[in-house]
C-alpha cells in the first residue's frame, strides 16, 4: 500500500523549554529544508491563536516564508480557519501566495474558531461563524474562480483566475462539506481510526465531483514517528504526550519540554493517565514497526497521501525519523518520498 502513497509533513511550529516564539517560526522554516531535501511531497503550517505553545498565528505569512525558503516541495496551510476571517482577504493573500510561487500553494482550510471565549472575542468571530463554514467556503472559492454574484464589480486581485488547490479539514462536519464542495478531504488523527473511517465513508459516498477533484482525494493525518529502536521512537512522543495531558489538567499549553526530563516528573494520578494515553495509539517504532503498521492504516483509510504531524522536543531525532520514513516511502516505491 505505501507505494502508492504520498507522505507530507504539517509542523504546528510549537515552542520548546528555553526556545521562544520567534526561534520557533525559524525553526519550521529550517525543518522545510530538510523536508524537501528528504523528497516529501508538501509542507504545511497551520494556525491557532493566543496558545502559549504555538508560534504559527499568521498561516499565509509563514508559508511565504517557507516557500521562499524552499524550491520545489509544496507549501500550504493546514489550515486557514476560514471563520476567522473574510473569504475575499483569504482569496487574496492566496493569490499572492500562488502568484510568487507558482504550481507550489495549497489551499488548506478549517472550520474552527478561537479556543476561548476571549481569543473569539478579539478575532470578533463566534461559533456562529464556524456554522456558515459551508457558504464562507462557497465564497471563497468564487473569489478564486471569478464566479461570486454577492458583491458585484469586487474582484480579488491577483487570485482570481489562478488554480490555487483547495483542501477541507474535516473538523466537525468537514467530511459532508469537503464532500459535497467536490474538495479533497484531510482528516486524522490515526488514533482514533473507527471515527476517521466513518467520516471517510461520509466523504466518498456524498462525493460530488468538480472542477477541482474528480474523484475523492483523502489525505489521513497524524504522529509517526521512526527509530533505531521501539523505545526511542516512543521517547519522540513524550514530549508532546506529556503537553496535552499538562493541557487538560491546567488549562494551559506548556512549550514542549525534554522527553528525559518529563519521565523524572512527579505526576498526579489523573495526570499520569492522561500522559499514558497520549503516548497510546500512534505510529511508531523502528522502520519494520513502522512499515506494517503504516501498511495497516492506508489499507484501512484508503489514503492517497499520509500527512506527518509529529511533534517533539529533540529537533535533530525528529529530523532523523523523518529521515527514516523517507527511506521507507524510497524502499517501496523507487522513488523519493
Amino acid at each position: 500500500m505505501i507505494s502508492s502513497t504520498r507522505f507530507s509533513f504539517l509542523d504546528r511550529s510549537r515552542t520548546r523549554a528555553g526556545h521562544d516564539g520567534p526561534q520557533a517560526l525559524r525553526d519550521t522554516v529550517a525543518l522545510a529544508r530538510e523536508v524537501e531535501e528528504l523528497g516529501y511531497h508538501r509542507f504545511w503550517v497551520s494556525e491557532h491563536h493566543s496558545v502559549p505553545g504555538v508560534a504559527g498565528s499568521a498561516p499565509t505569512v509563514l508559508a511565504a516564508a517557507v516557500a521562499a525558503a524552499t524550491s520545489t516541495i509544496r507549501v500550504g496551510t493546514g489550515g486557514v480557519m476560514l471563520p476567522n476571517h473574510r473569504p475575499l482577504v483569504v482569496a487574496e493573500q492566496f493569490g499572492v501566495l500562488a502568484s510568487l510561487f507558482p504550481g507550489r500553494i495549497d489551499m488548506g482550510l478549517g472550520r474552527s474558531v478561537g479556543f476561548t471565549d476571549g481569543v473569539r472575542r478579539a478575532l470578533g468571530h463566534g461559533k456562529e461563524d464556524a456554522e456558515d463554514f459551508p457558504g464562507r467556503l462557497a465564497e471563497l472559492l468564487g473569489w478564486i474562480d471569478g464566479t461570486q454574484q454577492t458583491y458585484p464589480q469586487v474582484r480579488a486581485r491577483p487570485a482570481e483566475g489562478l488554480r490555487i488547490p483547495a483542501y477541507v479539514l474535516a473538523v466537525g462536519g468537514g467530511a459532508a462539506v469537503a464532500a459535497a464542495a467536490g474538495l479533497p478531504l484531510v482528516i486524522g488523527d490515526l488514533r482514533g481510526r473507527e471515527k476517521v473511517l466513518r467520516a471517510i465513508d461520509v466523504y466518498r459516498g456524498g462525493f460530488r465531483p468538480s472542477s477541482r477533484a474528480a474523484r475523492p482525494e483523502v489525505i489521513v493525518s497524524g504522529t509517526v514517528a521512526v527509530a533505531a529502536t521501539e523505545e526511542a521512537a516512543r521517547r519522540l512522543l513524550v514530549p508532546e504526550a506529556w503537553a496535552m495531558a499538562y493541557a487538560r489538567t491546567h488549562g494551559s499549553f506548556p512549550p514542549l519540554a525534554p522527553a528525559e526530563e518529563i519521565e523524572g516528573r512527579t505526576m498526579t494520578d489523573r495526570e499520569r493517565d492522561l500522559y499514558e494515553r497520549g503516548l497510546d495509539g500512534h505510529i511508531h517504532g523502528t522502520p519494520d514497526q513502522v512499515t506494517g503498521q503504516l501498511e495497516t492504516a492506508i489499507e484501512e483509510t484508503g489514503a492517497d497521501e499520509v500527512l506527518v504531524t509529529t511533534s517533539t522536543y529533540d529537533r535533530a531525532a525528529l529530523v532523523d525519523s523523518l529521515r527514516r520514513l523517507a527511506r521507507i516511502a524510497q524502499a517501496r516505491t523507487g522513488r523519493r518520498a
